[in-house]
């Protein structure tokens, strides 16, 4: 309405719309159109263009002209039913999508999610997933972004169609009950404490976090290098990992033993507790698992 208003359509268009029957989809839409002066026929609990289509359908449309705003990435298939239905569809397209023009922030995101340097990462529209699974693939990074995503860093989405272009790829995502960023935060403040893994070590507790570590509940900065060595070491607890093994798992680190050393000096600075990681001369490291825990990790 404030567009068509420099075009002096706006009253006019007020006073189409107060003859239509108007869906709203959720609580924004339902202020904007009472903020109009107008009043909403109908709203669905979920929130979902799903719920909106079932109940178009079962009014029946056939015979009917239907105005649908189109927010960048439609509900698949939500104008074809409408239209296979018999109605007749108008395609209001409100804004599009486009790629940004610095794609240095989502080619770090990016880097950040495949070297498993976030612990979980959002998402609020179906475009920005599709978007960062089509810049991986793009990049040749595509499985080892789903890897990443199944197994190391929690996909969280603010609801069911922000989800799709993950779930289309298999992947499996958290949403909260209410399609909100508040109770997308609290979902993740609910979920990422449990899948924290806390390890006695050295007689400290540990817990591996994607871009730091905890020890004994201090928080813990560890530069990148040092967290893979970290996680390699982690996957088996307690075990040898030999130093060829960790200078692969050393992002860009060539065939050079000693950026192993190196990066593992580092390490144990950062964490604090240099007794924490052990040396087996001629083989490589282990994480110094206190007894009982060593036991456990051996017979698993």
């Amino acid at each position: 309405v404030e567009a068509a208003d420099g075009w002096g359509l706006g009253e006019p268009l007020l006073e189409r719309l107060r003859t239509v029957e108007l869906l709203a989809r959720g609580p924004k839409v339902k202020g904007a159109i009472r903020a109009a002066g107008l009043t909403e026929e109908w709203s669905p609990s979920s929130e979902s263009m799903a719920e909106v289509l079932d109940r178009l359908l079962e009014e029946g449309v056939d015979g009917r002209r239907i105005a649908a705003q189109l927010h960048g990435e439609p509900l698949p298939g939500f104008v074809e039913a409408l239209r296979a239905a018999g109605g007749e569809v108008v395609g209001v397209p409100v804004y599009r999508w486009m790629p940004p023009e610095d794609i240095g922030p989502v080619d770090r995101l990016l880097d950040a999610v495949v070297s498993r340097g976030l612990d979980a990462i959002t998402f609020t529209s179906a475009p920005a997933a599709a978007s960062l699974l089509n810049r991986a693939e793009e990049r040749g990074l595509l499985p080892e972004l789903i890897a990443a995503l199944h197994h190391d860093v929690l996909p969280a989405c603010v609801g069911p169609v922000t989800a799709l272009p993950l779930q289309a790829r298999g992947v499996d995502t958290v949403q909260p009950e209410r399609f909100r960023l508040g109770p997308l935060v609290q979902l993740l403040c609910q979920e990422l404490p449990g899948r924290a893994r806390a390890l006695p070590i050295a007689g400290h507790r540990v817990e591996i976090r994607g871009h730091a570590v905890l020890v004994d509940g201090e928080l813990r900065p560890v530069p990148p290098a040092g967290m893979s060595l970290l996680r390699a070491l982690s996957r088996r607890p307690g075990w040898v990992v030999a130093r060829s093994e960790l200078l692969r798992a050393l992002p860009g680190a060539g065939r050079d033993e000693h950026a192993v050393e190196t990066a593992m000096a580092r390490l144990r600075t950062a964490l604090g507790a240099p007794k924490l990681i052990q040396t087996v001369v001629k083989r490589g490291y282990r994480l110094a698992l206190d007894p009982a825990a060593d036991a456990k990790y051996a017979d698993a």
